[in-house]
């Protein structure tokens, strides 16, 4: 969407100390290390616009330095743009804030890039029974690759409570829905955002009190701290024990980003990777 990538540093401003010139970075929309910028303006056709902290879909950019971490020059440049944010906070989700014991049941909402690396997360982390929930029969192929135990289209059909929920759609009524799904002591973390100005009702709200206590909370991209989170992650790559070679499901030049946000749409990709110039591939 544009606030994850991978590029080279080509000049850097004042007071720059984290990154330099040639540092091949992540960029990131969680804040990391250095300077806090404004957010950059651009001139295009004499008429001016901003962007955020951190944007990619470009040739050149400008970044405000928090958001850039730098990673080795033989870091696959696939790997480090998902380090960005979807890679970051779905292992982040599962790392720093999930509490998941071993063997605990897990069942994740909505089964995109953030999902499908929230299954291969929790698998890592020595979950239980592992339920994939999506509307798109054709995820479950891939959400069993990647660590599933077993794949539903809807709530109703999981068989049993689930200790952690985790549900990247921000659809207030599945929400709603999976609450009636919790253990004793069960827990909801939300990464997708619902949409302004909806309300989220819980029925049985008695529940809360089950057990040790129910949790729901809302996650900021895994609670990822750039700096330290990164290097961890990009060693698990390295020994093999995450991968994006099934991840990446389909790959598009920057000219044909808008058949790409189609493709997003549609809800049959896994992650979607832009390649910016030649030099990517």
């Amino acid at each position: 969407m544009g606030h994850e990538g991978c590029g080279i540093v080509e000049e850097v401003g004042q007071g720059v100390t984290s990154v330099q010139p040639g540092d091949k970075v992540v960029m990131h929309w969680r804040p990391g290390a250095g300077i806090e910028s404004g957010f950059p303006k651009y001139l295009l056709n004499g008429k001016e616009f901003s962007s955020g902290k951190v944007n990619t879909l470009a040739e050149r950019t400008i970044v405000s330095e928090n958001r850039l971490t730098a990673v080795p020059q033989n870091t696959n440049p696939e790997f480090a743009a998902l380090l960005g944010c979807s890679m970051t906070t779905a292992l982040g989700v599962i790392d720093n804030e999930s509490n998941l014991k071993f063997g605990e049941s897990v069942a994740v909402i909505g089964c995109g890039g953030v999902g499908l690396n929230i299954l291969a997360g929790a698998r890592l982390r020595g979950a239980g029974a592992i339920y994939a929930i999506d509307n798109s029969e054709s995820k479950k192929r891939m959400c069993l690759e990647f660590g599933a135990t077993q794949f539903f289209t809807g709530i109703s059909q999981v068989p049993r409570k689930i200790d952690l929920i985790l549900d990247t759609t921000g659809n207030v009524s599945i929400i709603g829905e999976a609450f009636g799904l919790l253990s004793n002591r069960g827990r909801i973390i939300l990464l997708g955002q619902p949409q302004p100005g909806q309300n989220l009702e819980l029925p049985s709200a008695l529940q809360f009190f089950n057990g040790s206590g129910l949790v729901i909370k809302a996650s900021q991209g895994g609670s990822t701290n750039p700096q330290e989170d990164i290097p961890r992650y990009l060693e698990l790559f390295n020994l093999g024990l995450i991968s994006v070679e099934k991840l990446i499901t389909h790959r598009y030049e920057l000219s044909d980003v808008n058949l790409a946000f189609e493709e997003l749409r549609s809800g049959n990709a896994g992650r979607i990777m832009i390649s910016i110039s030649k030099e990517d591939k």
